[in-house]
């Protein structure tokens, strides 16, 4: 008798597109396994990023606005959940295998620094290595959770983390489809959050732009993701090319207006300072690391160490963390 993951991957073959990534067809994970009874691969991958550590940090780590009080701005965790829809209603409609899509969805932030981008710049600013959250991602998957042991997921969903946003595209058009959802989600949702904040109003925004993709977030996003469906054939994940121009023109926009904002970024200037510090405190004194960070220490030296863990942390720990070390407390009788 087939067991119910067997089904699945029935399923998926008699179902999916000729250029959808089978979960049968898998290019395996570093370390063998025993398949599960219940599912694939690639839903399992999905089901153990959800439940890792580096997941539920992303709740109270920055997206655009640093640690925002207002409980409706985004996190890196609503986010990579609006990534993920996103994502999974391009591969459904493009028979595509959706649980890889939304593996690699879940899982593509993972490494994000506290802080955002911020802290990503000011992590790279120290180190004698390039830093990236998206090679911080896979690291996360690879070697820090679980107590060192790595998440042990596919080859294909670490290729689509990895190639999320720079560089080179993702092998799969499951792992495109993500790369393109992540921009269609974040400059929709970080204008968005403009708006709330009263950094910009959505009449700001050039009606050359706005006449083309739509006059509200949720056309826009509607506009580009049938964008994405109509013009994606044989694992080729695009635009056209009209749509594509006003994208980017859009997306200069939200890089003038927003995130070079003053208003908007007036304390990022202060995460440097903050980074700097816990860099180099935690650089001169190893054994205040947690255990695990220690281990790395011994074995791929203390520099790595010391980014691995705040990379790490939350906006809220590091603050914490910082004030803990260099800020005097009161003395009470």
């Amino acid at each position: 008798m087939k067991t119910v993951r067997e089904i699945s991957e029935e399923i998926e073959k008699q179902t999916l597109s000729e250029f959808a990534s089978l979960s049968v067809n898998t290019a395996g994970r570093a370390r063998k396994e025993e398949k599960c009874e219940l599912r694939t691969d690639y839903q399992r991958d999905r089901d153990r990023i959800i439940h890792s550590k580096a997941f539920r940090r992303l709740k109270h780590k920055t997206q655009v606005f640093l640690a925002p009080e207002s409980d409706h701005y985004r996190t890196r965790l609503t986010h990579t959940l609006e990534v993920s829809q996103i994502a999974r209603t391009i591969a459904r409609a493009l028979r595509l295998n959706e649980d890889l899509v939304e593996a690699i969805a879940l899982g593509h932030d993972l490494g994000h620094t506290p802080f955002g981008h911020a802290g990503e710049r000011a992590l790279d600013g120290l180190w004698d290595e390039k830093f990236t959250h998206y090679e911080q991602s896979v690291r996360v998957c690879e070697r820090l959770e679980k107590n060192g042991a790595g998440l042990n997921l596919t080859f294909e969903v670490l290729d689509g983390i990895l190639h999320h946003t720079k560089g080179e595209w993702a092998s799969t058009p499951e792992g495109k489809i993500v790369r393109l959802s992540d921009r269609i989600a974040y400059i929709n949702h970080d204008i968005d959050d403009a708006v709330r904040a009263g950094i910009i109003e959505e009449g700001d925004i050039p009606f050359e732009i706005t006449s083309a993709l739509g006059h509200s977030k949720t056309s826009r996003i509607d506009m580009l993701v049938k964008s994405v469906v109509n013009n994606s054939a044989g694992g080729d994940i695009r635009m056209d090319a009209g749509t594509d121009k006003y994208y980017n023109l859009l997306h200069e926009f939200l890089f003038e207006r927003v995130y070079r904002n003053p208003t908007a970024k007036a304390d990022e200037s202060k995460v440097f300072g903050l980074v700097e510090g816990l860099w180099r405190y935690f650089g001169n004194n190893i054994s205040k690391l947690p255990e695990e960070f220690i281990k790395i220490a011994e074995d791929e030296g203390e520099k790595r160490a010391v980014i691995d863990y705040i990379a790490s942390m939350t906006d809220h720990f590091a603050v914490a963390t910082y004030n803990n070390i260099f800020i005097p407390k009161f003395w009470t009788v």
